[in-house]
């Protein structure tokens, strides 16, 4: 089961593959892959982490206060912490869970290679993958092909379903849940 979620910036894809990561191991489920968070000062959003949905453990891979990398808008990117988080992150879970969680396939990610690479075997895999994919990169080569592949079900998250989605993807994923 390939799942891809997306929707536009701030409307709860994050929050959705959370919570599907939490209803995954309340039914013990083996999760892995890697999830990435907001980082806020005083209401500012200043950058981003990324987590390791195993191992807890994480990386700060994008900042206003970062001075060098790719730039996307006005954060730098640290191809080094998507790799040594998310990359590892994704790698573990495609040998040792039963669900991968990829958020996001977004387009401070799509700079990195290995990211891509690590995408890619676990598309492969055949292990069921719950991937989220930031709207403006949907128009990236990369992503285009694994939107269009076989067999691949896209969920865009509203306002209207973000909070029915949750159950409607476990659903899926375990039909007799």
């Amino acid at each position: 089961m390939r799942i891809l979620v997306t929707g536009r910036p701030g409307i709860g894809k994050t929050t959705v593959v959370s919570k599907l990561a939490k209803m995954l191991k309340d039914r013990s489920v083996k999760v892995g892959g890697m999830i990435t968070y907001e980082i806020r000062e005083k209401e500012v959003r200043t950058g981003f982490l990324v987590e390791d949905l195993k191992t807890g453990l994480k990386g700060l891979m994008a900042s206003v206060n970062y001075s060098s990398g790719p730039r996307v808008g006005r954060y730098f990117v640290s191809l080094a912490e998507i790799e040594r988080v998310g990359v590892k992150a994704i790698r573990d879970a495609v040998e040792n869970a039963e669900v991968v969680i990829i958020d996001e396939i977004g387009p401070m990610e799509l700079y990195s290679e290995p990211f891509r690479k690590a995408v890619s075997e676990a598309f492969s895999s055949g292990k069921s993958i719950v991937a989220t994919i930031h709207e403006k990169a949907s128009q990236h080569s990369f992503c285009r092909t694994i939107l269009s592949a076989s067999g691949v079900s896209t969920f865009v998250v509203t306002f209207g379903n973000r909070d029915l989605l949750p159950k409607i993807i476990l659903d899926k994923l375990l039909p007799s849940s």
